[in-house]
């Protein structure tokens, strides 16, 4: 009975632990929502520009955000944007990938892995904060892999939190076309 007691107490106190902790986790995992202005953005490009969200305005934008640069999930996810490129021109659309990875670290990858849209520095992660795209790793902040559709007036169109890389690439370009599609009639 007693270890009955004890086994129930410790349980009591990690869901009373639990419950305290969450709130403050709760910060890194609200993204903007559906229809509500795209947080304005002024990074370093891998060509060692500025860009900001501004200088796409009139343009569909996938703004996707990942961990790091040379790894394979997000190499993986990287080659498959690029694979893609030519129907996200098509579609008006342009990519751009955020990670806290250096605009030198992200211009090597750019060159190794044959990517021609812009990777965007983002070393303090408070762009991936302000998307709510901010996750710990080994006591280490890094961008989580989310990613936001903005259409051409700056509203978020489409969010996609926690993407598997493999088949993200065709299920943006699904939902841009359905968004395009939609944006069209309401016109």
């Amino acid at each position: 009975m007693k270890r009955h007691l004890l086994t129930l107490a410790v349980v009591a106190c990690a869901i009373t632990a639990s419950l305290l902790v969450l709130p403050r986790a709760s910060a890194f995992t609200e993204q903007p929502a559906v229809g509500s202005a795209a947080p304005d953005f002024n990074l370093t490009t891998n060509e060692g520009k500025e860009a900001g969200l501004v200088d796409f305005k009139g343009k569909w934008v996938v703004l996707y955000f990942y961990p790091k640069d040379f790894t394979s999930g997000c190499t993986l996810e990287a080659r498959n944007f690029q694979r893609d490129l030519a129907k996200y021109d098509e579609m008006k659309a342009v990519i751009l990938g955020v990670s806290i990875d250096t605009a030198e670290s992200h211009k090597e990858f750019c060159a190794k892995e044959g990517l021609s849209f812009k990777l965007l520095s983002d070393p303090d992660a408070k762009v991936s904060e302000s998307y709510g795209s901010v996750m710990e790793y080994n006591g280490k902040k890094l961008s989580a892999r989310n990613t936001f559709i903005i259409d051409p007036k700056g509203k978020i169109a489409k969010v996609f939190v926690k993407v598997g890389p493999a088949g993200h690439s065709d299920e943006v370009l699904a939902a841009l076309a359905e968004l395009q599609k939609q944006n069209a009639t309401t016109e």
